[in-house]
């Protein structure tokens, strides 16, 4: 069963399904349109992949059963991951695209009679950026996934020996383009690329782990436009540019929110990493632990109450509870905000869509910009899991693997509450003063429940 249908069409669909990419894409900007958006790119990207199945004149027996396997894969994880899961998800789609690049575009090299320049490069590039890709996210997922540590992993000579496989690498490249029937130097070019992936992943902690999930992303478009000049796909070309240019804008912002170079980032090599003061002695008997009774006795008498959300709350499915509280507050006057840092959880935006899922209005959401300058008016800051975020080390210790990081100022708030299960740290991996802080009340449990009880006795105030 074949169909073919003529190249003006196609075209005319390319250009149909770039315009939906960049509507798409222009309504992700705003929560009110991101699904809107994101269903706009999901029509153009089906409309792009039939056009370009239906314009090759193919048998579609080997293609409908991989789709509909595919799809069905798919579809069963995306119903079944949770919110907190969705970074490894994204992680691991995008070493997937990555993996996809590498072997389009070495079957398509293959199987061209006389391959020129332009052919050859792409296909070098394609299958350099993509292994990387690939087993960069696959790194990516196992440290967030906790399969394997967390943190930074190295060894000496880590700079020296990337350098040595990345020349390598393109110098297959050069060798694949003078050489075309060298087929082995694409193979080459995969395994040192894969090689590659894995020794600049593997040395960045958990802590950067959205920066690395962000750039990943854009490594995955730029081996999607390399496959489409394989192919010489016009619609590939655009999506490619579209998702590399947008991931490495976006890994810009998260670089400047967690006070990081892009170099830094390209080449594994995160900040300060020095030894600082241990648990016991920053907490040493500072700590000062409280009940739902005296929070909600607190939270009475505040006019202005800001919530800053974490990895934590995310783990706990919290976001609920957390907006049952504000509509108890509100209801008595009280002015409730959401402080959103731009890396809490596990991925950008991540805070952004779980408080969306509980219906949060989005002008009650202030950037950490917007509302560091307001903090001391604070009377109450509740911080719901988070702690990498808020942790004031970043300010006053240089030598602290968050040094310089961009942070929510919460322990300048007249009172802080920090809804968490333990003082163990965040991906950082070092204790929090904040914690420990005059102005600072613990209040531990799981933070649902913890939440659960601090609604029972607001009610009961």
């Amino acid at each position: 069963m074949t169909f073919l249908i003529d190249i003006g069409w196609v075209n005319l669909a390319y250009v149909a399904a770039s315009i939906l990419f960049i509507s798409g894409l222009k309504g992700l900007t705003h929560p009110r349109t991101a699904v809107r958006g994101n269903l706009m790119s999901a029509v153009g990207m089906l409309l792009a992949v039939v056009v370009t199945l239906l314009a090759n004149g193919l048998d579609y027996q080997w293609i409908l059963l991989g789709a509909v396997i595919g799809g069905a894969i798919g579809a069963v994880a995306a119903a079944r991951v949770q919110m907190t899961q969705m970074p490894e998800m994204v992680a691991l789609f995008n070493g997937f695209g990555g993996g996809a690049s590498v072997l389009v575009a070495g079957a398509a090299f293959l199987i061209t009679a006389d391959p020129n320049a332009q052919t050859t490069i792409a296909t070098g590039l394609s299958g350099l950026i993509g292994a990387v890709t690939f087993t960069g996210s696959l790194i990516a997922f196992l440290k967030l996934a906790e399969i394997m540590p967390g943190r930074a992993i190295g060894f000496p000579g880590m700079k020296i020996f990337n350098a040595v496989v990345g020349l390598g690498a393109l110098a297959c490249v050069g060798w694949l383009t003078v050489d075309p029937s060298a087929t082995v130097a694409y193979w080459i070019i995969v395994a040192a690329a894969g090689v590659l992936g894995v020794t600049l992943t593997i040395p960045i902690g958990g802590a950067d782990m959205p920066v690395v999930i962000s750039l990943l992303n854009s490594y995955s478009g730029l081996a999607a436009t390399a496959t489409g000049f394989v192919l010489m796909n016009n619609v590939l070309i655009i999506a490619g540019s579209l998702v590399g240019a947008s991931g490495i804008i976006l890994t810009k912002i998260m670089c400047k929110a967690m006070n990081r170079s892009l170099t830094s980032v390209l080449f594994g090599t995160f900040g300060p990493s020095a030894d600082g003061p241990s648990a016991d002695v920053v907490y040493g008997g500072r700590v000062k632990s409280t009940s739902p009774e005296e929070v909600a006795m607190l939270l009475e008498n505040a006019q202005r109450v800001l919530v800053v959300p974490g990895y934590g709350m995310a783990v706990a499915q919290a976001q609920h509870t957390v907006r049952d509280m504000a509509n108890l507050l509100e209801a008595r006057g009280v002015l409730v905000e959401y402080g959103i840092h731009p890396v809490a959880g596990r991925m950008p935006g991540h805070m952004n869509v779980l408080l969306a899922e509980a219906d949060v209005p989005y002008e009650s959401l202030r950037e950490m910009d917007d509302i560091n300058p307001e903090m001391e008016q604070v009377d109450v800051c509740m911080v719901i899991g988070a702690n990498d975020v808020v942790n004031p080390v970043a300010r006053t210790d240089p030598q602290s693997p968050i040094a310089g990081m961009p942070i929510i100022d919460v322990d300048k708030a007249r009172t802080v509450v920090v809804v968490k299960r333990s003082l163990s740290p965040g991906f950082a991996g070092i204790p929090n003063p904040l914690f420990a802080a005059d102005n600072t009340l613990m209040m531990f449990g799981d933070g649902k429940k913890a939440l659960q009880e601090l609604n029972s006795a607001l009610k009961d105030v």
